[in-house]
C-alpha cells in the first residue's frame, strides 16, 4: 500500500477540486492518502473575487493544513497550484522554502512527485507553473512523474499538455470540468504506479 499526500493551495476552488478528485482516485486505488491545503500567509490576500475567496474558505476550512510531516510520510506526493503570472502561488511557495531541512537531509529523495495547475486562461501559464514546481522537486531529489502523452483523456478538450494535469477556468469559481478531473485522476494513478515501483525496487 502507497502513502499518498495531495498537497495543493487553492483560492476560490478550483484547485481543491482538482486535489479533492486526486485524492480520491488514490484512495479506490487503495492508498492511504493525506488530502492538505496549505494556508494563507495574509488575512486578506489579493483576490480577484474576494466574495468567492470567502465562501471557498469557509467551506474548506475543515481539510487539515499541509506540513513537512507529510511531505515525508507519503510515497507519492502530488502538489497543486493556481497560476500566479506563470508562476505557482506564493502560498505554496512559501510552504515549499520551508522544506530545506528535510530536503537536505535527504528525506525527501526518490519519491514519486507530479504538479498540476488552474489558470484563467489557455496558455495561461499552467505549463510555466507545473515546470517551476518541477525545480523543487529536483531539490528533493525526487522523481518527477509527468503525465506525459500517454492516456487518451489527456487529448480530450480542456487537457492536453504533457507536464501534469491543468484546468482553464476562465477566473470562474468551480469551473472545472469533468475532462479535467479525468486527468488528475490518471496523474495520481501513474505517480502511484511509480511510487509503488520505486518502492518495491
Amino acid at each position: 500500500m502507497s502513502n499518498v499526500a495531495v498537497i495543493y493551495y487553492s483560492s476560490t476552488g478550483n484547485v481543491f477540486r482538482l486535489a479533492e478528485a486526486a485524492a480520491d482516485a488514490a484512495l479506490k486505488a487503495g492508498a492511504e492518502v493525506r488530502l492538505r491545503r496549505v494556508p494563507e500567509l495574509v488575512d486578506e490576500p489579493a483576490v480577484t473575487d474576494r466574495a468567492a475567496w470567502r465562501r471557498h474558505a469557509e467551506a474548506t476550512a475543515h481539510v487539515p493544513a499541509a506540513t513537512l510531516g507529510d511531505l515525508e510520510w507519503a510515497d507519492a506526493i502530488l502538489v497543486g497550484t493556481p497560476v500566479r503570472f506563470g508562476l505557482p502561488a506564493p502560498q505554496l511557495l512559501h510552504f515549499l522554502d520551508t522544506t530545506a531541512e528535510p530536503s537536505i537531509g535527504g528525506r525527501l529523495a526518490g519519491k514519486a512527485v507530479g504538479a498540476f495547475a488552474s489558470g484563467s486562461a489557455p496558455h495561461g501559464g499552467q505549463v510555466s507553473a507545473i515546470l517551476a514546481l518541477h525545480n523543487t522537486f529536483c531539490h528533493w531529489g525526487a522523481i518527477i512523474v509527468p503525465t506525459g502523452s500517454t492516456d487518451p483523456v489527456l487529448f480530450r478538450p480542456g487537457n492536453g499538455n504533457p507536464y501534469g494535469a491543468a484546468n482553464v477556468s476562465r477566473n470562474q469559481p468551480g469551473n472545472v470540468t469533468d475532462d479535467n478531473l479525468a486527468a488528475v485522476e490518471f496523474q495520481i494513478r501513474r505517480t502511484i504506479a511509480i511510487a509503488r515501483a520505486l518502492t518495491d525496487g
